[in-house]
């Protein structure tokens, strides 16, 4: 699909990870931290019972525990690490679900939003990643700062 749409006309749909890792509003943090380093990632959307989503849990969120919680943060050797948050012990994060902790100031989009438009969004409100949403507000992709870059390598490599 990308091969065929010049730059401008890239959406979404075009450039977003389809395989959402999502954190369910009641799981606790530890279990969510656990998850995240799992499967490699710095956030993810958190969805309620139903699998809508209600806000965004990313390292940011970790990073602002850290500085309003007890020490946490530690030199750890020998481990290896996909995100900053990581060098918090994840056993001393409180049992707390994970709905106490994450961002619900949401910054989402919908399928055909286009990559500038993406871009500005994440620009304008200093984020990392958008979640893609469908009509019923279900995460159907995640649109990260890399995917963008990725495309922007794609168009200059073919020009």
């Amino acid at each position: 699909m990308i091969a065929t749409k010049s730059f401008t006309e890239l959406t979404a749909a075009d450039v977003m990870s389809r395989n959402v890792v999502t954190v369910p509003e009641t799981m606790p943090l530890q279990d969510a931290a656990h998850l995240l380093a799992r499967e490699q990632i710095s956030g993810a959307p958190v969805v309620d019972e139903s699998g809508r989503c209600v806000g965004v849990l990313s390292a940011t969120d970790f990073i602002h525990w850290a500085e309003k919680g007890p020490d946490t943060i530690h030199s750890v050797t020998g481990r290896c690490f996909c995100a900053d948050w990581q060098v918090i012990d994840i056993e001393v994060l409180p049992d707390d679900e994970v709905r106490t902790y994450m961002s619900t100031d949401l910054v989402t989009a919908e399928l055909e939003t286009t990559i500038a438009d993406l871009a500005r969004r994440m620009l304008d409100a200093h984020i990392h990643r958008i979640v893609v949403l469908d009509k019923g507000r279900f995460p159907v992709g995640v649109v990260s700062s890399t995917d963008i870059v990725a495309a922007v390598a794609r168009a200059t490599a073919e020009n």
